[in-house]
């Protein structure tokens, strides 16, 4: 009988260790599975993708939603707490959404220096600037321009169906 009741132990401690090493293992694989990309960052923590979401959601409902990386981190700070909007009164994010999209903003996007003015145009961002070298900008240069050489623009993507520009 007590080798029976051993063996019963013995059996259900190695259910139990199999069980455990089976959930942990699955736990390990979803946490190194590959991230999300979308094309315009190269790679979107899955603690960013909820705050890149909301802000799609949240400002491309109005014009298309430029990649962080074309403003300094000022421009945003300011843009998403400003209910007056290039003109336009909006109703300012609130939380928790305001901080995941700020979180998001942040991390993508760089500060200015220090004699810099904040600037509140993509035509004056250094950044835009850097990013589109040797491009000539419509004007006035505005969002909805960058389907232009952004084909799929609208879908936050501006690195897949560019347009060539003429020599």
């Amino acid at each position: 009988m007590a080798k029976l009741l051993t063996r019963r132990w013995i059996f259900r401690a190695i259910a139990l260790f199999l069980s455990f090493g089976l959930c942990l293992g699955m736990g390990l694989a979803k946490a190194i599975e590959p991230q999300k990309t979308i094309p315009t960052v190269d790679l979107v923590p899955q603690s960013q993708l909820l705050g890149q979401t909301t802000y799609i959601e949240s400002c491309a409902t109005c014009h298309i939603a430029p990649p962080p990386a074309v403003m300094p981190v000022q421009t945003w700070q300011a843009l998403i707490q400003d209910p007056q909007h290039y003109g336009v009164a909006i109703e300012p994010l609130k939380d928790p959404n305001r901080r995941l999209v700020w979180n998001y903003l942040k991390l993508y996007s760089r500060p200015i220096k220090e004699d810099e003015n904040i600037p509140f145009r993509l035509s004056s961002s250094r950044y835009f600037k850097a990013l589109h070298p040797g491009v000539t900008m419509p004007k006035p240069l505005k969002l909805e321009s960058c389907i232009q050489c952004h084909s799929a623009a609208q879908d936050f993507d501006f690195r897949n169906g560019l347009v060539e520009q003429p020599q």
